[in-house]
Protein backbone atom coordinates (compact mmCIF):
# COMPACT_ATOMS: atom_id res chain seq x y z
CA UNK A 1 0.00 0.00 0.00
CA UNK A 2 1.37 3.47 -1.35
CA UNK A 3 1.56 6.29 1.33
CA UNK A 4 -0.99 8.25 -0.74
CA UNK A 5 -3.44 5.33 -0.25
CA UNK A 6 -2.32 5.11 3.26
CA UNK A 7 -3.42 8.49 4.00
CA UNK A 8 -6.41 8.26 2.73
CA UNK A 9 -7.47 5.22 4.77
CA UNK A 10 -6.25 7.35 7.82
CA UNK A 11 -8.50 10.53 6.47
CA UNK A 12 -11.78 8.11 6.39
CA UNK A 13 -10.78 6.79 9.83
CA UNK A 14 -10.97 9.91 11.22
CA UNK A 15 -14.11 10.88 9.30
CA UNK A 16 -15.59 7.99 10.75
CA UNK A 17 -14.80 9.16 14.08
CA UNK A 18 -15.98 12.50 13.30
CA UNK A 19 -19.35 11.18 12.03
CA UNK A 20 -20.05 9.31 15.01
CA UNK A 21 -19.70 12.82 16.62
CA UNK A 22 -22.40 14.03 14.04
CA UNK A 23 -25.19 11.26 15.52
CA UNK A 24 -24.01 12.04 19.34
CA UNK A 25 -24.95 15.92 18.29
CA UNK A 26 -27.71 14.65 16.79
CA UNK A 27 -29.19 12.01 19.55
CA UNK A 28 -28.46 15.12 21.94
CA UNK A 29 -30.80 17.04 19.97
CA UNK A 30 -33.43 14.66 19.86
CA UNK A 31 -33.02 14.43 24.17
CA UNK A 32 -33.90 17.88 24.67
CA UNK A 33 -36.87 17.11 22.67
CA UNK A 34 -37.87 14.34 24.63
CA UNK A 35 -37.77 11.86 21.93
CA UNK A 36 -35.55 9.06 23.92
CA UNK A 37 -36.13 6.84 20.71
CA UNK A 38 -35.01 9.04 18.09
CA UNK A 39 -32.26 9.78 20.10
CA UNK A 40 -31.54 6.13 20.77
CA UNK A 41 -31.32 5.82 16.80
CA UNK A 42 -28.47 8.08 16.67
CA UNK A 43 -26.78 6.65 19.37
CA UNK A 44 -26.52 3.25 18.02
CA UNK A 45 -25.64 5.12 14.92
CA UNK A 46 -22.44 6.61 16.23
CA UNK A 47 -21.47 2.98 17.45
CA UNK A 48 -21.85 1.68 14.34
CA UNK A 49 -19.43 4.61 12.96
CA UNK A 50 -17.30 4.12 15.88
CA UNK A 51 -16.94 0.38 14.78
CA UNK A 52 -16.04 1.28 11.49
CA UNK A 53 -12.93 3.89 12.23
CA UNK A 54 -11.99 1.16 14.45
CA UNK A 55 -12.36 -2.00 11.09
CA UNK A 56 -9.98 1.01 9.04
CA UNK A 57 -7.72 1.40 12.23
CA UNK A 58 -7.60 -2.67 12.37
CA UNK A 59 -6.74 -2.71 8.64
CA UNK A 60 -3.99 0.16 8.34
CA UNK A 61 -2.67 -1.71 11.59
CA UNK A 62 -2.77 -5.52 9.82
CA UNK A 63 -1.35 -3.77 6.47
CA UNK A 64 1.76 -2.70 8.40
CA UNK A 65 0.74 1.03 8.29
CA UNK A 66 0.05 3.27 11.20
CA UNK A 67 -3.54 4.75 11.50
CA UNK A 68 -2.91 8.21 12.91
CA UNK A 69 -5.66 10.41 14.68
CA UNK A 70 -6.55 14.12 13.97
CA UNK A 71 -8.65 16.20 15.58
CA UNK A 72 -12.29 16.02 14.96
CA UNK A 73 -14.31 19.02 13.89
CA UNK A 74 -17.29 20.48 15.79
CA UNK A 75 -20.79 19.01 14.69
CA UNK A 76 -23.99 20.50 14.04
CA UNK A 77 -25.87 21.03 17.49
CA UNK A 78 -29.21 23.15 15.81
CA UNK A 79 -31.87 21.33 13.93
CA UNK A 80 -35.24 22.87 13.22
CA UNK A 81 -37.02 18.98 13.44
CA UNK A 82 -37.06 15.54 13.74
CA UNK A 83 -36.96 15.55 10.01
CA UNK A 84 -34.22 18.07 9.85
CA UNK A 85 -31.47 15.50 11.76
CA UNK A 86 -32.96 12.74 9.09
CA UNK A 87 -32.16 14.93 5.92
CA UNK A 88 -29.27 16.18 7.75
CA UNK A 89 -27.87 12.35 8.34
CA UNK A 90 -28.83 11.54 4.91
CA UNK A 91 -26.77 13.93 3.41
CA UNK A 92 -23.78 13.14 5.45
CA UNK A 93 -24.27 9.47 4.13
CA UNK A 94 -24.56 10.81 0.91
CA UNK A 95 -20.96 12.40 1.24
CA UNK A 96 -19.40 9.24 3.64
CA UNK A 97 -20.57 6.94 -0.04
CA UNK A 98 -18.50 9.67 -2.20
CA UNK A 99 -15.82 9.41 0.38
CA UNK A 100 -15.55 5.48 -0.12
CA UNK A 101 -15.80 5.75 -3.89
CA UNK A 102 -12.97 7.80 -4.15
CA UNK A 103 -10.86 5.04 -1.69
CA UNK A 104 -11.95 2.31 -4.09
CA UNK A 105 -10.95 4.36 -7.15
CA UNK A 106 -7.77 4.98 -5.50
CA UNK A 107 -7.38 1.08 -4.62
CA UNK A 108 -7.99 0.52 -8.49
CA UNK A 109 -5.90 2.59 -9.81
CA UNK A 110 -3.29 0.70 -7.87
CA UNK A 111 -4.21 -2.77 -8.21
CA UNK A 112 -3.81 -2.61 -4.32
CA UNK A 113 -6.72 -5.74 -4.23
CA UNK A 114 -6.57 -6.68 -0.18
CA UNK A 115 -7.88 -2.86 0.21
CA UNK A 116 -10.50 -3.13 -2.54
CA UNK A 117 -11.48 -6.29 -1.24
CA UNK A 118 -11.94 -3.98 2.01
CA UNK A 119 -13.40 -1.36 0.77
CA UNK A 120 -16.24 -3.71 -0.85
CA UNK A 121 -17.60 -4.23 2.37
CA UNK A 122 -17.99 -0.32 3.23
CA UNK A 123 -19.75 0.46 0.15
CA UNK A 124 -22.17 -2.49 0.89
CA UNK A 125 -22.98 -0.77 4.25
CA UNK A 126 -23.16 2.47 2.91
CA UNK A 127 -26.02 1.14 0.57
CA UNK A 128 -27.95 0.40 3.31
CA UNK A 129 -27.14 3.17 5.54
CA UNK A 130 -28.54 5.58 2.47
CA UNK A 131 -31.70 3.11 2.04
CA UNK A 132 -32.34 3.30 6.02
CA UNK A 133 -32.23 6.98 6.10
CA UNK A 134 -34.22 7.77 2.40
CA UNK A 135 -36.71 4.98 4.12
CA UNK A 136 -37.18 6.92 7.69
CA UNK A 137 -36.70 10.45 5.47
CA UNK A 138 -40.53 8.71 3.67
CA UNK A 139 -41.54 7.95 6.95
CA UNK A 140 -41.71 11.01 8.87
CA UNK A 141 -43.02 13.32 5.53
CA UNK A 142 -45.77 10.40 5.51
CA UNK A 143 -46.83 10.72 8.80
CA UNK A 144 -46.51 14.12 8.97
CA UNK A 145 -48.69 16.10 11.93
CA UNK A 146 -49.62 11.81 12.74
CA UNK A 147 -48.74 12.63 16.39
CA UNK A 148 -49.57 9.09 17.26
CA UNK A 149 -47.56 7.32 14.23
CA UNK A 150 -45.13 9.59 15.18
CA UNK A 151 -44.75 8.77 18.46
CA UNK A 152 -44.72 4.62 17.57
CA UNK A 153 -41.77 5.36 15.12
CA UNK A 154 -39.94 6.75 18.29
CA UNK A 155 -41.19 4.00 20.79
CA UNK A 156 -39.88 1.85 17.58
CA UNK A 157 -36.27 3.15 17.48
CA UNK A 158 -35.98 3.14 21.21
CA UNK A 159 -35.66 -0.46 20.92
CA UNK A 160 -32.89 -0.32 18.20
CA UNK A 161 -29.42 -1.90 19.48
CA UNK A 162 -25.91 -2.04 17.47
CA UNK A 163 -24.09 -5.81 18.13
CA UNK A 164 -20.74 -5.30 16.44
CA UNK A 165 -19.48 -7.81 14.12
CA UNK A 166 -15.67 -9.34 15.18
CA UNK A 167 -13.20 -7.23 13.88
Amino acid sequence: MNDGLADALNEQMNFEFYSAHVYLAMAAYCSGESLDGFANFFIVQAEEERFHAMKIYKFLNDRGRRATLSALGEPNNDYASILDTFEQGYAHEQQNTKRFYHLSDLAMNDREHATINFLKWFIDEQVEEEALFDSIIHKLKRIDKDSNAFYMLDAEFAGRSFTPPAL
